[in-house]
């Protein structure tokens, strides 16, 4: 998240200056759903003023400053508007604070977007004069028609030889539409199927034809239209390529329905357990690769893959070690010096629905996290090729195996957490709520951030079983969650 480019003399006469279409105040520091909602109305510029609009945080309506002293926190919260995927597509913004002696103020800097309408939890949000507004259905399709000035992006261009008939609107209406627009909307969009679509960036209306993001997600054959839209998985008997072939799998279809069946051919197919001896008459059972890890990788080249390039997604898993390759290599802001820490999107719509149906968490850490999860599971680290313009890849390894007294090391990691310091007693913690509430509190201690899956993965029960132990343990008072559900922490209580 860059600086805001407005100048301290520049500041001044926004704040002194009568509330418009282009600025908004508030002493607010913590309203996180009115702040998204300022920047998501900016964003879709509806007056089509193109410029930048401000959100000026510790000013009150009078032009007078509240007195804020800005802190790391508040600054967090405001990038993780961005990235947290409530607000789609992702708005562009930057924030820069100011000190003056009265207090500071915080600077939301917001770029009317190239792609609208931009949504807020299934809202699109409008500036209204000084006030906000939820747009109507003619306010949303002025805003649709905008955008048709904009089709750069290969997803939102119209797929010329495509019509309507070439989509499975079932998939969309039943699957798609209802997690993407808030249900209250909903209840009053009398809009027809076409301009359903066009709203989300799936039918060009002035081409009347779907876009290349519509066929490639709902499409009944994409593969007609866009030669290279599907995953070629081959499993080979050794380490290279030219090894016999022992498996071959090709995944093709609507991308709803076929990232389902990807998630399942990693879960069933390729993770595969083994007993791994750490003491004389002991064994635990350990993972070839977490789940998790193999999944975010496979989706990575699904949303940020080259779909103009005719050559597949190439997922081949060799004797001890997986390869996944797409086209295109990295894009826009991302280079070899800033990867993994700079991200940017050859196919932004892609990217919004792969959000939207539950297959991309919060953008821009799934990287990091894959390296922490293959180094819970004794995964070397992963290694990329990105140093092709046209390719992207990546190589993971299967665990080494380790010595006896290794192993014992390993698994005991999280036995060797000593509770007391939390004023917790393991044997009672087991007896009272169960081995998995005592493994849950160890995982927790060791690894505040993780989530219930990567629970699951390491106590080797399902999510379910995990989300049961959670409740009893929060409903006790032993344990709280601290922050949002996607970026806040667990916390032991004392």
């Amino acid at each position: 998240m860059e600086e805001a480019t407005l100048s301290k003399n520049e500041l001044r006469l926004k704040i002194t200056s009568l509330e418009s279409e282009l600025i908004e105040r508030t002493i607010s520091i913590s309203n996180t759903d009115k702040f998204a909602q300022a920047i998501c109305a900016f964003s879709n510029d509806l007056p089509n003023h193109r410029k930048k609009g401000y959100l000026l945080i510790g000013v009150k309506d009078n032009g007078e400053l509240s007195g804020l002293k800005a802190d790391d926190r508040l600054l967090q919260n405001l990038g993780g508007i961005r990235a947290d995927g409530n607000i789609l597509p992702q708005p562009i913004i930057s924030v820069k604070t100011f000190t003056f002696d009265e207090g500071d103020v915080v600077v939301v800097e917001i770029s009317p977007s190239p792609f609208p309408p931009v949504r807020y939890k299934g809202k699109t949000w409008i500036r209204i004069g000084s006030r906000k507004a939820i747009a109507s259905e003619m306010e949303e399709r002025i805003l649709i028609e905008r955008r048709s000035t904009n089709v750069s992006m290969f997803d939102m261009r119209p797929c010329i030889d495509s019509n309507l008939k070439d989509l499975d609107l079932d998939l969309f209406l039943d699957i798609y539409l209802s997690k993407a627009i808030d249900k209250d909307v909903l209840k009053n969009d009398n809009r027809n199927i076409k301009e359903k679509l066009a709203a989300l960036r799936f039918y060009n209306l002035l081409y009347d034809k779907p876009t290349n993001a519509g066929i490639l997600l709902f499409g009944k054959n994409p593969e007609y239209f866009i030669p290279g839209a599907y995953v070629q998985y081959v499993e080979f008997d050794g380490n290279t390529i030219s090894d016999r072939i022992l498996n071959e799998k090709k995944f093709s279809g609507a991308l709803v329905t076929n990232l389902k069946k990807i998630e399942g051919f990693i879960d069933n197919a390729i993770i595969t357990q083994r007993p791994v001896p750490f003491s004389t008459l002991q064994e635990v059972t350990k993972k070839n690769y977490p789940n998790w890890a193999i999944r975010e990788l496979m989706m990575n080249a699904v949303m940020h893959r080259d779909y103009e390039s005719n050559a597949p997604i190439k997922f081949y898993q060799f004797s001890n070690s997986i390869k996944i390759a797409n086209a295109g290599g990295l894009y826009g802001k991302a280079r070899p010096e800033n990867f993994p820490n700079e991200n940017d999107y050859r196919n932004p719509v892609i990217a919004e629905a792969m959000k939207i149906i539950g297959y991309v968490n919060r953008f821009n850490r799934g990287i990091e996290l894959v390296k922490v999860q293959l180094a819970e599971n004794g995964n070397p680290e992963p290694v990329f090729d990105y140093h092709k313009v046209t390719s992207f890849a990546v190589s993971i390894s299967e665990p080494k195996l380790t010595d006896e007294k290794q192993n014992t090391e390993i698994i005991h990691k999280e036995d060797n957490i000593d509770l007391s310091n939390y004023g917790r007693n393991t044997g009672e913690i087991r007896e009272k709520y169960g081995r998995n509430a005592e493994e849950i509190l160890k995982i927790i201690v060791n690894n505040p951030e993780c989530t219930t899956q990567i629970m699951a993965e390491q106590i080797n029960v399902s999510i379910s079983t995990i989300e049961k132990s959670i409740a009893k343990l929060k409903k006790e008072g032993i344990i709280e969650r601290v922050g949002s559900t996607k970026s806040g922490y667990w916390k032991v209580r004392k």
